[in-house]
C-alpha cells in the first residue's frame, strides 16, 4: 500500500479509522509469509519490554507524545538487530495500490522522543543479572538470620534446663555436629505450620528414642524469591546412633527443614553468634545498595518503557498487515486491497503523496480504483453523542451496506418511549443530573482507566441516560407526577360545589362534570385535581392504555415506511406496490382505525352536549366496537344511546376488514408470483445448449419453492406479529403505572406515616427521610430505570427494527493504532500489576 520509504505517515493516515485490509495471499501459510520474520522480532521484543515492565514497582507513566520520528539508528538501537522496514502504516480504498519495493531505507516511526542507548536485550540481561544477585543475597541474608534466631534458641535450650546443663557440661565436636558419649543432636530451622507432623514423624521413624526440643520463632521472615512473609520454627533433635541420625536427616529433608552447624559449648556460640552479627550487618548494607542501584535502574527505565513499548506495538501492527499483502516479482511492489469510505479518498491521497515527499522517493504510490461484487463492510460515522445510540443498534445486528441506520431516529424515539414508562418529574431530574455530571466532567473520566463493567456501561451511555431524563421530566410534567406528588402550576380547571360542612361531614363526594368542569382544558399535562380522586386509577389507566395503543401504531408505521428506502436503494420499485402498500395498509385500517375511534371518542362525548346520544354515558367502548369489527358481531346499544359513533360506521368498517384480508394474498403471492414472471421473461432471452436449459430449469424450480416458503413465513409472521406487536406497547402503560404506584406508595407509607407515627417527628425526619431516599434511588431509580430501559430496548428490537431492518452486514474494522493500543494496554497493565512474567 505504501512504498518502503513512506511510512513515515503511518500516524496521520491510520489514526483516521479508515479502511481495513483483505488478504491477497491466503494461499501461503501464515509461516511463509514474506515479513513472519520481522513480526516475529517484534513479538519477541514486546515480551521482554513485558517482562521488564513487570519488574515495575509501580505502573509506568503514559507514553509521551513524540515531537519527531525515530530515527533508523534509533530504531536499531532499541533491538540489537539492525532494522529495514517494509510497512503498510494505513487504509487505502477498495482497489490496489502498486508500491515499489526497490528502496531499502530504514522506515520511520511516529512514537514519540528517541529512547536510552541501552538496547532491550541489554536491559533485559542486565535486569535479570540484578535481580539474580539480589534474590542470593536475600537468600544469604535469610539464612544468616536463621541462623543467629538458631543460635540464641540454643543457648537457652543447653542453659535454661537443669537437665541440658549435664549435657552442655561435657559435649564435644564431632563433624559439626554436637557428641556426648553416646548421644549425638542435629539443629535446624523448619516452618511453623509443619512441626506437628514433622515431631510425629522424627518420633515413629527413631520408636521414640529422640528427644525433641522446639521454639517458635516471633519475627516474620520473608521469602528471597516470592517477599511472602514466613513464620518458621527452630528445633533440635537429640539422638543416639549413625543409623538415627540418617533417619533424622532425610525426615529433615522431607519436611524442607534447613538444618545449621551450630556449636554445642556456650563460649564457641557467643563466637559463632558475633561473627554471624557482623556479617549480617555487612550484607544489609550490601543489599541496600544493590536495592538502590535496581531501584535507580529501574527508574530510568520506567520513564521511556511505555513509548518503547508503543513504538515495538506499532511495529508489530504493520508489519503483520504487510503480510497480507501480495508481491508481484516482476514489477517489484507490493499489491493490497481494502476497503475505504469514499469521502475520505482525497484524504488517503493526500496522505500517501505526503509520505512520498516527506521521504524523497522519486517513485510514486499508486492508488486505482478495482470494480468488485464483494458486499462492502458497514461504516457508520458517529460522534461521542450518536456512539451510544449506534451500539445499541449493533448489539441487535450490524447493518446491511446501505442499509437503513436506524441509530438516527433511536436517538428520539428511545428515551421517549422510556420516559412514557418513566415519566416522574423527580426521577428524571435525578437521572438528568446524573448523566450531566458525567458529560461535563467526560474528559476528567476519560483519562481513568477502570475494569469496572457497571461503571464503563453508565459512562459509555452517558448521552442516552442524559436524553432518558430530560424526557422523564417532560412526561412527568404531562403525567403530572412528582416523587406521586401533583404539581399545582396553573390552578384547577375543576370547582368546588360543596360547602364546608358537607365537606367535614363525607369523606368522599362526586363531582358532576357538566356543573364542577369548566369546560377548559387544563393548559398542559393532567389537572392536579386528578390527585385525590378516587377514581384516579381508573382514569389514568384509560388514559395511558390509549396512549400506549396510539404511540404503538405510530411506531410501527413509521417502521413499515422505513422499508421503502430500502427498496430504493435496491432498485427493487416492484416491492413498494407488493410488500409495503399491503403491510402499511392491513395496519392502518385494522388498528389505525382503533386509534381513529379513540380520537373520535374524547372529541364527540361530552357531558354537557345537548344530544343525549352523545353524553357520556352513551359513550361506547373502542375495544368492544374494535371485537365486533373483527367477529362481525352486531353491535347493540339502549336508547337513547346509538351503538357507532357516526353513520356508516358499519359498512365502512366490513370494508376495511375486506380490504385489509385482500392484502394477505397480496403479500403472500405477490414477490413469488412477479419473480417468476421475471424469471420467465429472462428464460425467453436466454441461449444455451439443452443441458444447460435442464439444468436452469432445476435451478429455477428449486429457487421458486424456496421463494414461496420464505414469503409463507415473512406473511405470516408480520400478519400475527401485527396483533402481538400492537398489544405488546401496552407494556408502556402497565410500566408507568407500576413506577407511580410504587412511588405513591414510598411516599406514603414509608415517609408519611414513617414521620407521623412517632411523637418526636422532627428527628426521626431525618433517619425516615433517608431510608425514604434510599429506596427511591435504589428501587425506583435504579431497578425500575433498568426494567424501563429493557422493555425500550425490545420494542425497538422486535416491534420496530423487524419491520424494515435485517442486520446482516459486517462492521467496518479499520486498521487504527490507537485499537491495537488500547486492546494491548490491559495485558500490559496486568503484567506490571500483576505475577512477574518469567523472561
Amino acid at each position: 500500500m505504501f512504498p518502503r520509504d513512506t511510512v513515515g505517515v503511518a500516524d496521520q493516515l491510520v489514526e483516521r479509522k479508515m479502511a481495513t485490509n483483505e488478504v491477497l495471499n491466503p494461499h501461503v501459510n501464515d509461516f511463509q509469509r514474506r515479513y513472519v520474520s520481522e513480526v516475529r522480532r517484534c513479538s519477541e521484543m514486546e515480551r521482554k519490554l513485558r517482562w521488564v515492565g513487570s519488574q515495575l514497582p509501580e505502573p509506568p507513566p503514559p507514553p509521551k507524545p513524540g515531537p519527531r520520528n525515530l530515527t533508523p539508528r534509533e530504531i536499531n538501537i532499541l533491538e540489537h538487530n539492525s532494522c529495514t522496514t517494509c510497512r503498510f502504516a494505513g487504509p487505502a480504498p477498495s482497489g490496489k495500490l502498486a508500491t515499489p519495493s526497490t528502496t531499502t531505507a530504514p522506515a520511520k516511526l511516529n512514537a514519540g522522543p528517541a529512547p536510552a542507548p541501552e538496547r532491550i536485550d541489554y536491559i533485559e540481561s542486565e535486569i535479570q543479572e540484578i535481580t539474580r544477585n539480589a534474590q542470593n543475597l536475600k537468600t544469604d541474608y535469610l539464612s544468616l538470620n536463621e541462623l543467629k534466631l538458631l543460635i540464641e534458641k540454643m543457648q537457652t535450650f543447653f542453659q535454661d534446663h537443669s537437665a541440658h546443663r549435664k549435657i552442655s557440661a561435657s559435649v564435644q565436636i564431632y563433624n559439626n555436629e554436637g557428641v556426648l558419649g553416646h548421644l549425638g543432636f542435629i539443629a535446624g530451622v523448619v516452618a511453623t505450620h509443619r512441626v506437628p507432623s514433622f515431631e510425629r514423624m522424627l518420633w515413629r521413624i527413631s520408636h521414640g528414642n529422640i528427644f525433641f526440643k522446639q521454639a517458635q520463632i516471633e519475627q516474620l521472615l520473608k521469602d528471597p524469591v516470592t517477599g511472602h512473609e514466613l513464620q518458621k520454627t527452630v528445633f533440635v533433635v537429640f539422638f543416639h546412633g549413625e543409623q538415627i541420625k540418617l533417619r533424622v536427616k532425610k525426615v529433615c529433608h522431607g519436611f524442607q527443614a534447613t538444618l545449621y552447624p551450630c556449636p554445642a559449648t556456650y563460649k564457641e556460640q557467643l563466637d559463632m553468634l558475633a561473627g554471624v552479627g557482623t556479617r549480617i550487618k555487612d550484607l544489609e548494607m550490601v543489599l541496600e545498595q544493590t536495592e538502590n542501584h535496581r531501584r535507580l535502574v529501574l527508574a530510568n527505565i520506567a520513564r521511556d518503557i511505555s513509548t518503547w513499548m508503543v513504538a515495538v506495538r506499532k511495529e508489530k501492527a504493520i508489519y503483520h498487515t504487510l503480510n497480507m499483502f501480495s508481491m508481484d516479482i516482476v514489477k517489484k511492489c507490493l499489491i493490497g486491497e481494502c476497503w475505504v469510505p469514499k469521502r475520505d479518498l482525497h484524504v488517503l491521497q493526500k496522505a500517501l503523496d505526503h509520505g512520498v515527499r516527506a521521504t524523497g522517493s522519486l517513485i510514486p504510490s499508486i492508488l486505482h480504483h478495482v470494480p468488485t461484487r464483494e458486499i462492502p463492510p458497514t461504516f457508520n460515522r458517529t460522534n461521542k453523542f450518536t456512539k451510544g445510540f449506534q451500539n445499541l443498534i449493533d448489539s441487535y445486528g450490524i447493518a446491511s451496506y446501505r442499509e437503513v441506520n436506524p441509530a438516527l431516529y433511536t436517538i428520539i424515539t428511545f428515551p421517549f418511549l422510556f420516559a412514557v414508562m418513566f415519566g416522574d418529574v423527580g426521577h428524571g431530574i435525578i437521572m438528568a443530573a446524573f448523566a450531566a455530571i458525567l458529560v461535563i466532567f467526560e474528559k476528567r473520566f476519560t483519562k481513568i482507566k477502570t475494569d469496572n463493567e457497571i461503571w464503563n456501561i453508565f459512562f459509555g451511555g452517558r448521552y442516552i441516560i442524559l436524553l432518558m431524563g430530560i424526557f422523564s421530566i417532560y412526561t412527568g410534567l404531562i403525567y403530572n407526577d412528582m416523587f406521586s406528588k401533583s404539581l399545582n402550576i396553573f390552578g384547577s380547571s375543576w370547582l368546588n360545589a360543596y360547602d364546608n360542612k358537607t365537606l367535614k361531614q363525607f369523606s368522599l363526594l362526586e363531582l358532576d362534570p357538566a356543573e364542577a368542569y369548566t369546560q377548559t382544558p387544563y393548559p398542559f399535562g393532567l389537572d392536579p385535581a386528578w390527585q385525590f380522586a378516587a377514581n384516579n386509577i381508573i382514569f389514568l389507566n384509560s388514559f395511558k392504555m390509549k396512549l400506549s395503543i396510539i404511540f404503538g401504531v405510530i411506531h410501527m408505521a413509521f417502521g413499515v415506511t422505513m422499508s421503502v428506502v430500502n427498496f430504493n436503494f435496491l432498485r427493487k420499485p416492484e416491492l413498494i406496490f407488493l410488500q409495503y402498500i399491503p403491510q402499511i395498509l392491513f395496519l392502518l385500517l385494522l388498528f389505525w382505525y382503533l386509534c381513529i375511534l379513540m380520537f373520535m371518542k374524547w372529541t364527540m362525548y361530552s357531558a354537557i352536549s345537548p344530544d343525549p346520544a352523545y353524553n357520556t354515558h352513551c359513550a361506547p367502548s373502542v375495544l368492544i366496537l374494535f371485537i365486533n369489527m373483527m367477529l362481525f358481531k352486531k353491535t347493540e346499544a339502549a336508547e337513547p344511546c346509538k351503538p357507532f359513533m357516526f353513520p356508516g360506521q358499519d359498512g365502512l368498517q366490513k370494508g376495511f376488514i375486506a380490504i385489509a384480508f385482500l392484502c394477505i394474498p397480496v403479500m403472500l403471492f405477490g414477490k413469488p408470483v412477479y419473480q417468476m414472471m421475471v424469471d420467465k421473461k429472462r428464460q425467453q432471452y436466454q441461449q444455451g445448449v439443452e443441458s444447460g436449459e435442464i439444468d436452469e430449469k432445476e435451478h429455477h424450480d428449486e429457487g421458486m419453492g424456496e421463494v414461496l416458503i420464505t414469503q409463507a413465513i415473512h406473511t405470516i409472521e408480520y400478519v400475527l406479529g401485527t396483533v402481538s406487536h400492537t398489544a405488546s406497547y401496552l407494556r408502556l402503560w402497565a410500566l408507568s403505572l407500576a413506577h407511580a404506584q410504587l412511588s405513591a406508595v414510598l411516599w406514603q407509607r414509608v415517609l408519611i406515616q414513617g414521620i407521623g407515627s412517632f411523637p418526636v417527628s422532627g428527628f426521626i425526619m431525618y433517619f425516615v427521610f433517608a431510608i425514604w431516599a434510599f429506596f427511591t434511588l435504589a428501587i425506583l431509580v435504579l431497578m425500575e430505570g433498568l426494567s424501563a430501559f429493557l422493555h425500550t430496548l425490545r420494542l425497538h428490537w422486535v416491534e420496530f427494527m423487524s419491520k424494515f431492518y435485517e442486520g446482516q452486514g459486517y462492521a467496518f474494522m479499520p486498521f487504527s493504532f490507537s485499537a491495537i493500543l488500547e486492546n494491548d494496554e490491559e495485558d500490559l497493565t496486568t503484567a506490571v500489576n500483576g505475577a512477574p512474567e518469567s523472561p
